[in-house]
């Protein structure tokens, strides 16, 4: 199968303007792979440290930023039809850019083992199932979670219009059960937090839980139509999708003690409901997931063959499940808030410092190996997010982008490329 066939999703090349996407399709898509499980753990910390009013303060501002950053790298794949790795050809070099490809391909596939594992102890520890029959439903969903992925674009945009739907319905039920539950908005205004976050921490939890996902948002926003439905679909994405799981999150600890939505919706005696919630949750975003690793995996090793790295993904993301990746979720998010956001920082800066907003061709650039500039400034920056006291993935961010444009520019490295051609 070549690379542009039907269904393959030109894993290395540009998406072409006779396959791009309106806004509806590419926000759903980008809806189902925010709506995801995890994030509401944050907004949980976030419910039991801060009043009302301040705790929506901080997941508008936390999640703004986020939608903002996805919002600019998203801008940059309808720019130039490309996804965050061949990105990574420019700023990091043809050799180089193998650094960004098994970063973000690491990081996509320990998701989906988590996903994966997390969807069948939550199933079996409801239906009081043996450790041999969990084990089992992990192969099962491994395996089965990246049947919509393997289609392709399509087959997310099909799950997505079907779960987002059925999950917003769902949410928008149990946050009307919890409100009442509390006493209404005077309740939830009582309420004395029992914990306690600073600013800088609360909007690193925020920001860093999904900031791994927003780097690579750019797999679904360049089959943008147009620049207004990259930048708007990023911020109905991870500005309002984001930051309703954060909110549903923080509800469930206020109310319930509890910030996942799946043992909220139990408590409030929705049991199907809760199931069905889990199976949607996971789902929309593990496909997602694993395409994500695909598009990674055949920048890496060079080839078209996007389904079968698929396959090969959900193979390597159940044995990881299997291995007990479901209790390892918190280092990993400090981890993925740290060396992934540098790396958007530098895409930023090459994109609209040295290419002055235009790419060549990929197919025609004439890239060197390795691209010591961007490798440089990625080091900085992850160096940065590691020892800063403060917001480390937008410290890591800035940090990566302003090393970039000064060792550039004292290289005299900037250039001026032609617009790209119809695409």
């Amino acid at each position: 199968m070549t690379q542009n066939a039907p269904g393959n999703d030109y894993p290395l090349s540009e998406v072409p303007m006779h396959a791009r996407k309106g806004l509806a399709s590419t926000a759903m898509v980008l809806l189902g792979f925010t709506f995801f499980t995890a994030t509401m753990f944050a907004g949980g910390k976030l419910g039991v440290a801060f009043g009302f009013a301040e705790m929506m303060a901080v997941i508008i501002v936390g999640n703004l930023l986020l939608g903002l950053y996805a919002a600019g790298l998203g801008y940059i794949a309808f720019k130039s039809g490309l996804n965050s790795v061949l990105m990574g050809r420019f700023c990091f070099g043809e050799v180089g850019s193998k650094l960004s490809d098994l970063i973000l391909g690491f990081t996509q596939i320990g998701w989906y083992a988590w996903g994966t594992a997390t969807a069948a102890v939550v199933i079996g520890k409801y239906f009081d199932l043996n450790e041999a029959t969990v084990l089992g439903l992990m192969v099962l969903f491994g395996l089965g979670f990246c049947a919509t992925a393997y289609i392709g674009y399509r087959g997310l945009e099909i799950l997505s219009y079907i779960a987002v739907p059925a999950m917003m319905l769902l949410l928008m039920l149990s946050m009307w059960v919890a409100t009442a539950k509390v006493g209404g908005f005077e309740g939830l205004l009582s309420v004395v937090p029992t914990g306690s976050l600073d600013w800088s921490t609360a909007i690193t939890l925020v920001f860093g839980t999904f900031v791994s996902g927003a780097t690579q948002a750019t797999n679904w926003t360049r089959f943008s139509r147009s620049a207004r439905v990259a930048v708007l679909a990023s911020l109905i994405g991870f500005f309002i999708g984001n930051g309703l799981m954060v909110l549903i999150g923080a509800y469930g600890a206020i109310v319930y003690q509890q910030p996942d939505v799946v043992e909220v919706l139990l408590l409030q005696g929705f049991a199907m409901a809760a199931m069905a919630m889990l199976l949607l949750n996971i789902w929309s975003t593990q496909d997602n997931t694993i395409y994500n690793f695909a598009v990674a995996g055949c920048n890496l090793l060079r080839t078209g063959r996007r389904k079968t790295v698929t396959l090969g993904g959900a193979v390597i993301g159940t044995l990881l499940a299997l291995l007990g990746m479901y209790d390892m979720l918190v280092p990993y998010l400090i981890l993925l808030g740290t060396v992934i956001p540098p790396i958007g920082g530098v895409i930023m800066a090459d994109f609209f410092y040295r290419w002055r907003g235009h790419y060549p061709r990929l197919a025609d650039a004439r890239l060197p190996a390795f691209n010591w500039p961007g490798l440089a400034a990625y080091g900085v920056g992850t160096v940065a997010a590691f020892s800063s006291p403060w917001v480390a993935p937008l410290v890591g961010i800035a940090a990566a982008a302003l090393t970039y444009v000064i060792v550039t520019g004292m290289l005299g490295a900037r250039r001026v490329s032609a617009p790209l051609q119809d695409l």
